[in-house]
Formats: structure tokens, sequence, C-alpha cells
């Protein structure tokens, strides 16, 4: 019988998920501090569906795009962990884009970019602000406000290219 893909995983089974010896899961915990699996009596751990998804986006990082430890640290660091998250999705790193966040908040809303450059995914990110929750018109003025910022984003990428 297999779990559901809501369920906790031991440390043997994200291991197995993930195609990795118990002991990567282990040294990774000590070097990334957003791994943080539940442990139970006797130091058990169980990892949620993200900590899966998370370690997935590491192993990525790590074993298949050639990062370094150090470089998946910063990316963490820069991005946080949800950026990781999506590239474990399989979301390409040139159609994500994060969103500045608080200082004190650590996580950040990600935009999944179209090939056409304009993000189809911008009402959900704006439709849950922090401080007070904003009708359709002031989401439609932000909308418009991202979508000029990110067009001028590639313009001053594409100047730095010439």
């Amino acid at each position: 019988m297999e779990k559901s893909p809501d369920a906790f995983r031991t440390i043997s089974e994200a291991a197995e998920e993930l195609d990795l010896p118990q002991h990567v899961l282990r040294f990774w915990e000590t070097r990334f501090a957003t791994i943080k699996p539940l442990k139970r009596g006797g130091g058990r751990r169980y990892y949620r569906p993200e900590d899966v998804l998370l370690l997935k986006g590491i192993r990525h990082l790590l074993y298949d795009q050639g990062f370094t430890i150090k470089g998946v640290q910063r990316i963490l660091k820069d991005h946080g962990s949800r950026y990781v998250i999506a590239i474990a999705d399989g979301t390409p790193l040139e159609n994500l884009v994060p969103l500045p966040s608080d200082a004190e908040d650590e996580s950040e809303e990600l935009i999944e970019m179209a090939p056409n450059g304009h993000s189809e995914h911008i009402p959900a990110v704006i439709a849950e602000p922090r401080s007070r929750t904003l009708d359709a018109a002031d989401r439609e003025k932000l909308e418009g406000v991202l979508r000029e910022l990110l067009d001028c984003k590639r313009m001053l990428e594409r100047a730095r290219e010439n």
C-alpha cells in the first residue's frame, strides 16, 4: 500500500524517494538550516511533503545543475526555500522571479513567467496581501505596475548584455 502524497515520510522513505543514502539527508540538515524535519521520540525524523520537495530541489541543484553546497546555501539565502521547491516542481530557473519580501519574513512569493514574459499567476500572488485585502481595481493596478517593473528588468538585462 502506497502512502498519500500528503503523508509524512520517514528518513528511509525520503531517502528512497530521492535516491540518496540516509546519511546524506542527515548531512544536509547540518548544512542547510531550512531542512527541519520533525523529530519524535528517539530522534526519529519525519519529513513533511514540503521538506521532501525542498530536498528534491537541493538535490537537483547539487547533482543536476552542478552547484556547490555554498552555492545552494546562497540561493536559499537570496531567494528562499519556495524558490528551491519550485525548482523541484520542474519550473525552469529562468522562469522564476522572486518578489521582494519583508526583511524579517524569509518566505518569498514566486511568479511563474510565461514564455511571452507575462505572468499567468500574478493575481494569485497579489490576492494574498499581508496587511489588508485588495479590491479588484487595486489588484489590477498592482498587476500593471508589476508587469511594467518586469519589462524594465528585462530591458536592463538586455542593456547589460550589450
